[in-house]
C-alpha cells in the first residue's frame, strides 16, 4: 500500500468516468483519486487509464458492490476481480459501505440500510473479516446516509460501528455529509455522533453535496437525500472542521456522482477542504 502522506497533503477527488481523459491529460493538483472499481472492472480502456494514473497518484478504492450486510454472502468471484485490480494499482486505501446491496443474484443499484442489532454485527463482522483476508488490507467501513430506523435496532449506529472495529480491527471511513444527513433526518445531534465514533479508527473523511426534499410523511418537513449532486452545504463543512478537531487531520475526499460538473468545479471543492483544514489544524487541540 503506497504512502498516505500526499493524500494528506491535499483533499483529493472522486475520479468519475466523464473526467479521465482531463484528468489524464491535464494531471490536475490534488491529494489522491478515489475510484469505484466497479466502473473499471468491466472497461478496460478505463483500466488502462487507471493504471496508468496510479503511477504518479495515490489511489483510493470505495467498493460499491461487496455488499458486507448482505445475508446471501459475499460474492468471491467478484471479491477475487477486485483483488486482481488492487494487486495492479496498489491503492492507499480500500473502502466500502456499511449497507446491502445484493439479493440472490441479483445486484441493486441501491445501498439499503440494516438494523443495528447483535445479529447484524456478526454477519457484518465476518464478512469485514473475509473481505479482509481475502483482498490482503483493512478495510474502512463507512457510515450510511440514513432516512428510517428499525423496530429491531437495540443500538446506535456509532456503537455499531465500534463494536465492528473492535471485532474486526477494521478502520472506519467518516463520511461528514452522510452525517449530517442522517442526524437532520432522524432527529439527533451530528456533533454527538461524531464524538461517539473511535478515534483511532478514523482513516479518511468523504465530503458530498446532499439535496433537501419535501418529507412526503411528515407534511411540512424536511428531508436531506445524499444524492452527491450538488455542492458541499454550510452545515456539513461546519462538522467536517469539528471533526478534524476531534480526529486530527485525515485523508480528505471530495464526491460529486450525479450531475457531474466541470473538472474545475470538483477541483475547487477539494481546495476549500484543504483550506477549512489548514485552518482548523492550526487551533486544534490534541484530544485523546
Amino acid at each position: 500500500m503506497k504512502s498516505i502522506q500526499h493524500a494528506l497533503d491535499h483533499a483529493g477527488i472522486g475520479l468519475r468516468l466523464p473526467h479521465i481523459a482531463e484528468v489524464v491529460a491535464t494531471r490536475p493538483r490534488t491529494g489522491f483519486l478515489e475510484v469505484h472499481p466497479e466502473n473499471f472492472l468491466a472497461n478496460p480502456h478505463a483500466a488502462e487509464f487507471l493504471i496508468e494514473l496510479s503511477r504518479q497518484y495515490p489511489i483510493s478504492v470505495h467498493t460499491v458492490g461487496i455488499s458486507i450486510g448482505s445475508t446471501a454472502g459475499i460474492d468471491r468471484s467478484h471479491l477475487k476481480r477486485l483483488r486482481t485490480l488492487i494487486e495492479k494499482i496498489k491503492p492507499t486505501l480500500v473502502s466500502g459501505h456499511l449497507a446491502w446491496s445484493t439479493y440472490g443474484n441479483d445486484y441493486l443499484n441501491d445501498l439499503l440500510p440494516l438494523p443495528f442489532n447483535a445479529e447484524s454485527l456478526c454477519l457484518v463482522a465476518a464478512h469485514v473479516m473475509e473481505v479482509q483476508d481475502f483482498l490482503g488490507c483493512p478495510y474502512l467501513v463507512e457510515n450510511p446516509s440514513s432516512y428510517l430506523g428499525f423496530l429491531g435496532s437495540t443500538m446506535r449506529e456509532a456503537e455499531f460501528l465500534s463494536q465492528l472495529v473492535e471485532k474486526t480491527e477494521c478502520k472506519l471511513l467518516c463520511d461528514v455529509s452522510n452525517a449530517v444527513v442522517s442526524a437532520r433526518n432522524m432527529g439527533y445531534d451530528e456533533q454527538e455522533y461524531i464524538d461517539s465514533l473511535p478515534a483511532n479508527a478514523i482513516a479518511e473523511f468523504h465530503l458530498g453535496g446532499y439535496t433537501p426534499q419535501e418529507d412526503e410523511a411528515n407534511p411540512g418537513g424536511e428531508l436531506l437525500i445524499d444524492s452527491h449532486a450538488a455542492p458541499i452545504a454550510d452545515p456539513a463543512w461546519e462538522l467536517y472542521a469539528y471533526a478534524i478537531r476531534r480526529f486530527g487531520l485525515k485523508p480528505t475526499l471530495v464526491e460529486w456522482d450525479n450531475n457531474i460538473p466541470p473538472l474545475e468545479t470538483l477541483l475547487a471543492e477539494a481546495t476549500k477542504a484543504d483550506q477549512i483544514a489548514i485552518a482548523t489544524e492550526a487551533h486544534r487541540v490534541p484530544t485523546c
